[in-house]
């Protein structure tokens, strides 16, 4: 096994690998790689010195928007330029962790678009394939993720900022609840909507350092429902509502669908109209009049700069002239088809959504810059008007180029959408289950609760014995014979691999998770028994499992003896 890699091994590592992608677009300000191994190197004493540092080792880029001490903030806009005094408390918390700051990325200018090109330091290409766009506005931080530069990177997301070239760049782009990581040292696009997002190449690295992130004294923490027992809620809505897709998108986000169906996720139909209705108006309507609010004043004072990105000024300084009573009539129909789409999830753990309507080249939005980015917020808009959270994550591919998907849901739902997102990057596991685990038993509920679903009923090979061990109340024990063996009822489970590793961290001895050999000859992870708990237990392998042995005994508490 191969000793863990030092913080100034990979801060070497990542410049190294900056010189061979030569992509010089991704950054706005890189730090000299000296200066960064002396961050490495004061890491590494610390770990030497018995300091756990749990992100020592890995490096980091962060956004333009956001605050570096050291580093200039622009926002994509040169004249805007500013040296902030400290670190943004994300970043902060992520170099109190021990990950080390590589620099700041590009972006769509203050933080409007979706496209990754509205940049006077240069259109960001997509890390696959340069002729496409990378997405945006996160479009640095994401491309630096996606071709190995960094471990991990901070985004923003107020339309989509962050989920939008997390799917061009098949990565995965945590959104999380408005309020759940402080947006202190980051420019605002829109104050009340902004979001500092985690963009990472595996799921679980976006969370791990989401963990870091989240902040104890943001948001209060609302009662959530408790969720209704059974396998995991998906709301998918019909094809004909998510409007003209790219070439193979539909059956790209069909597969996905049949992935979570597969997994054991329960689908729903949903009625998408609330949401595109609103992903219409962030732009279209008042709200934009926000962004005017943040960086109009600067916008006004530089008409006609070269450092001002043309499409981005004209969007901001339109909303200058937007009436006030606009804006209390757009929040009154926002509020509305709030509730319709709150209403339309119902008791849906999650919904699903192609993360765009599709994937433009850099022609393609150069030709249309209003319309092609227009287009790609069809899905991502609403999100944050609607105070819901976010995860987008890889689905596959279309054409040679990543296609991704979202799963969105209620505020503070985060560790759910991640749960249920790691049923499509992570393979679903079987249990095979003989005894109060099966179906109608009273611990059933636990695998119903961790998502999981009945595959088939069977029964084992004809090389096992069953007890009922002397416990009160009666449990069954399954142990593998040389000989006397018999067939045994059982019932093959499917469940989330994170929801098997749950159960198996709450199994009380003497019950033990082995291989188990089912009647068709293949084998499958199972409940057995220590073979010491069979002292004092009376064998029941004769009526042929554990439903038939109970209902030949008096009470289930009274083991045959």
């Amino acid at each position: 096994m191969n000793p863990p890699i030092t913080a100034v091994e990979r801060v070497r590592a990542a410049y190294a690998r900056i010189e061979q992608v030569d992509r010089p677009e991704v950054w706005i300000g890189l730090r000299p790689q000296a200066e960064a191994e002396q961050d490495a190197a004061a890491v590494d004493a610390k770990v030497a010195a018995g300091l756990r540092l749990p992100l020592a080792g890995t490096v980091f880029a962060v956004k333009g928007n956001i605050d570096v001490a050291g580093l200039p903030t622009t926002a994509g806009c040169p004249a805007y330029a500013y040296r902030p005094e400290a670190d943004a408390p994300a970043v902060a918390r992520l170099r109190s962790a021990g990950a080390v700051v590589l620099g700041t990325t590009n972006l769509d200018q203050f933080a409007t678009g979706l496209v990754g090109t509205r940049s006077p330091y240069g259109a960001v290409r997509n890390a696959i394939d340069p002729q496409y766009v990378s997405g945006g506005s996160s479009s640095g931080s994401a491309v630096s993720v996606a071709l190995g530069i960094a471990d991990f990177a901070l985004g923003t997301d107020t339309a989509g900022s962050g989920r939008v070239p997390a799917a061009f760049n098949g990565i995965v782009g945590l959104k999380p609840t408005i309020g759940l990581v402080p947006t202190e040292g980051v420019v605002p696009a829109c104050a009340s909507l902004d979001c500092v997002t985690v963009l990472a190449r595996t799921l679980p690295e976006a969370e791990r350092v989401l963990s870091h992130l989240a902040s104890p004294s943001g948001r209060q923490l609302p009662a959530l429902e408790q969720r209704r027992p059974g396998p995991w809620r998906i709301a998918v809505p019909e094809p004909e509502q998510l409007g003209e897709l790219d070439k193979g998108w539909a059956e790209a986000f069909r597969a996905a669908a049949d992935r979570l169906d597969q997994a054991g996720a329960e689908l729903l139909p949903i009625d998408l109209e609330p949401f595109t209705q609103a992903a219409a108006s962030l732009y279209e309507g008042a709200f934009v009049a926000e962004r005017y609010t943040a960086v109009g004043a600067f916008i006004d004072e530089h008409v006609g700069s070269a450092d001002l990105d043309p499409t981005v000024s004209a969007i901001i300084t339109r909303a200058r002239d937007i009436p006030a009573h606009r804006l209390y009539a757009d929040t009154e129909k926002l509020a509305s088809l709030r509730i319709r789409a709150l209403a339309s999830l119902n008791d849906a753990d999650a919904l699903l959504l192609p993360t765009t309507p599709g994937h433009p080249t850099l022609a393609e939005v150069a030709a249309d810059p209003l319309g092609a980015n227009t287009r790609l917020g069809r899905f991502t808009n609403s999100t944050n008007l609607f105070d819901l959270a976010a995860v987008a994550v890889p689905a596959g591919e279309v054409n040679g180029l990543p296609f991704g998907v979202m799963l969105i849901g209620p505020a503070f739902t985060d560790e759910r959408l991640a749960r249920i997102a790691g049923l499509l990057t992570a393979p679903p596991l079987r249990l095979a289950v003989v005894g109060a685990h099966l179906s109608g038993q009273p611990l059933n509920g636990q695998l119903l609760a961790l998502g999981g679903r009945l595959v088939s009923t069977t029964t084992t090979a004809d090389t096992y014995r069953l007890y009922a061990l002397n416990t009160v109340p009666a449990k069954p024990g399954l142990v593998r014979a040389r000989e006397g063996g018999r067939t045994i009822e059982a019932e093959v489970w499917q469940l989330p691999a994170e929801g098997l590793g749950a159960l198996l961290a709450s199994l009380p001895r003497p019950m033990a998770l082995g291989s188990v050999e089912l009647a068709d000859g293949t084998f499958v992870p199972g409940f057995l028994c220590e073979p010491q708990a069979l002292e004092g237990a009376h064998e029941i392998t004769a009526y042929g499992g554990w439903r038939a042995a109970l209902a030949a005994l008096p009470r289930a508490e009274d083991p045959p003896r």
